[in-house]
């Protein structure tokens, strides 16, 4: 968007997400948050609906009349509230069982569960260049994120016929390499092409 901002990172290894001076800010002890002036908001897509609107001439957002904005709600909470918490019960499994001995049957069926969420978003981006529309969104920022994560996976998202070759023009974008820059993130895979399993 172009705008200035000061990241602030959070170390999660020593739970600083459940220090009092974040729960003053985030009460639900997660991350992220955004301070913006007076406001505070968190949740992923709250932020990034809330940024959107408070710089339109970034164009991340479809304007209120396009016909194209129900579908930029529908993908961004798609992947905000089912792709995302599914990939977080991939991660972390022992959050969500008291049998220790469980987790990896969770892990796997997870897997399988996702993998079939990428196969979704595979067929949406048929014969597309974006996600929503003919202009980048934030949507498809996200799913970068979201398809990066589940980059180990057995059937990766760099192996699906569309999602493949559409991560890997995302992560040409300037602004998305200045991201992984900042934190670290290599997009070494995305520079040899599309992968075959």
């Amino acid at each position: 968007m172009g705008m200035d901002y000061e990241l602030v990172l959070v170390d999660r290894k020593s739970e600083a997400q459940k220090s009092a001076e974040y729960m003053r800010l985030n009460p639900a002890g997660r991350i992220p948050v955004l301070v913006h002036k007076d406001v505070v908001v968190f949740e992923s897509a709250a932020i990034c609906l809330y940024l959107c609107e408070q710089n339109p001439q970034a164009g991340l957002i479809p304007a209120v009349t396009d016909p194209q904005r129900a579908r930029f709600y529908q993908w961004l909470f798609y992947l905000n509230a089912s792709l995302q918490p599914e990939l977080m019960l991939y991660f972390y499994p022992a959050q969500h069982t008291t049998a220790q001995n469980s987790t990896a049957a969770i892990a796997e069926a997870q897997e399988n569960r996702i993998t079939e969420m990428f196969s979704l978003l595979n067929t949406e981006l048929e014969g597309k260049t974006f996600l929503v529309g003919e202009h980048i969104t934030v949507c498809d920022y996200y799913l970068f994120m979201l398809s990066h994560w589940a980059g180990d996976f057995k059937k990766p998202p760099l192996t699906f016929s569309n999602l493949g070759p559409y991560l890997c023009q995302l992560a040409k974008r300037q602004s998305l390499i200045n991201v992984c820059k900042a934190e670290g993130t290599s997009l070494e895979m995305y520079q040899s092409g599309p992968q075959k399993t």
